[in-house]
């Protein structure tokens, strides 16, 4: 069928992307990332980043209200839990049409406006879903102490076919208990479908229109074409894309709290959307990758994790190295997050894809230019 279809480049690019997920658990053991909860969060914030390079990046409305979303899609899916059933198809397929819904009111908003006008309204709107979260709404959020399972939920399907547990149950799927690697398996193969749907919207017309709108909204106005629903369903899009991470960070962590709906949040997906690439496919997952890995990794380090990795120096150069490289990580790796994204944006406009981009050019022109050489030379030998 049409629908599945990609073009060859997609598919090899696809099919390249899936080993490199599904393998995770080895490729990442050198670097001493290969723990479950790790791996649960590279998949699915780049499953957020994703989404939002879908606005972002085809469209070029900068949103800074996206975390709204992700909160409204844990705090479904935890109600999902509490209410219905442990399983967590229910939850997602609820997560995803809560914050499609939050996004469609939202989006219809603020799209009124474009430029800094609906970055400003967006982050307002995140603001205010943040502070009705925290407070307002406590019957339903549990403001500052969190949405959680608890042992007395109501279950209703769940308890149609077995009886009350003593102590919390746990998501699964089908039956299954998604705790450690079941849980990463099953963002994981999420993240490979998004994927694939991304690739599907940017090589289609539907993509084009939004390219076209991101080149120049104006002209495409004078000519008669009505913008607005393009650029709203966008917005739906990717609201659905993040409230479907909420609803995965609720699976793999069943409670849902109003931190997940701040601004910082929202600027952080930002971040990884512009470090990895903005409108490419790759970018923005390599860039939240990058992103969690140095906040959970490369946070850790102290001065005797640098102490052992410097240890080929010389005893004086080692204790500076050691010294000026400890105020970079630990508590300072945002320091160190500040300037990877400083160079990237000075010297990598386009972000790590476009370095990747012109180390492949500079291969492929080196390569052209033995190509030539050859030619001559071999041309010069038969005259």
């Amino acid at each position: 069928m049409d629908i599945f279809r990609l073009p060859r480049k997609d598919v090899i690019t696809l099919a390249l992307f899936s080993i490199v997920v599904l393998t995770m658990p080895i490729w990442l053991a050198p670097l001493g990332a290969a723990y479950p909860g790790l791996m649960q969060q590279f998949a699915i914030f780049a499953i957020f980043a994703v989404g939002f390079n879908i606005l972002f990046g085809l469209t070029g409305y900068l949103s800074f209200g996206h975390a709204a979303f992700l909160g409204v899609g844990s705090y479904t899916a935890v109600w999902s839990f509490k209410l219905l059933t442990m399983d967590a198809i229910p939850a997602l397929i609820f997560a995803i049409i809560m914050s499609g819904v939050f996004a469609l009111a939202i989006g219809f908003v603020s799209l009124r406006r474009s430029g800094i006008y609906f970055s400003i309204l967006t982050l307002a709107f995140a603001q205010m879903s943040y502070n009705l979260a925290y407070s307002v709404l406590t019957p339903i959020t549990n403001g500052e102490t969190a949405l959680q399972l608890t042992s007395q939920d109501p279950r209703i399907i769940d308890m149609m076919f077995r009886d009350r547990l003593a102590g919390l149950p746990s998501p699964s799927l089908l039956g299954t208990s998604l705790g450690g690697y079941g849980g990463f398996y099953l963002c994981a193969a999420i993240l490979l479908v998004v994927f694939f749907i991304a690739q599907k919207i940017f090589t289609s017309p539907f993509g084009m229109q939004l390219r076209a709108i991101k080149s120049n909204q104006t002209r495409m106005s004078y000519t008669g074409f009505n913008t607005r629903p393009y650029t709203l369903a966008a917005f739906v899009i990717s609201g659905m894309y993040a409230g479907l991470a909420g609803g995965l960070l609720a699976v793999t962590d069943p409670l849902a709290g109003a931190e997940r709906m701040q601004w910082t949040a929202s600027g952080e997906v930002v971040l990884m959307t512009i470090l990895g690439g903005v409108g490419t496919l790759l970018g923005p997952v390599i860039g939240a990758w990058l992103i969690k890995y140095m906040e959970n990794i490369f946070s850790a380090f102290n001065a005797r994790i640098l102490a052992d990795l410097f240890s080929w120096l010389p005893d004086g150069v080692q204790d500076g190295v050691v010294l000026v490289s400890s105020k970079f990580v630990g508590e300072g790796w945002k320091l160190t997050e500040g300037l990877v994204f400083v160079l990237v944006v000075v010297f990598l406009p386009g972000g790590i894809m476009e370095g990747t981009r012109r180390i492949k050019s500079l291969f492929g022109a080196r390569r052209a230019n033995r190509s030539a050489s050859k030619e001559q030379l071999s041309t010069t030998a038969a005259e």
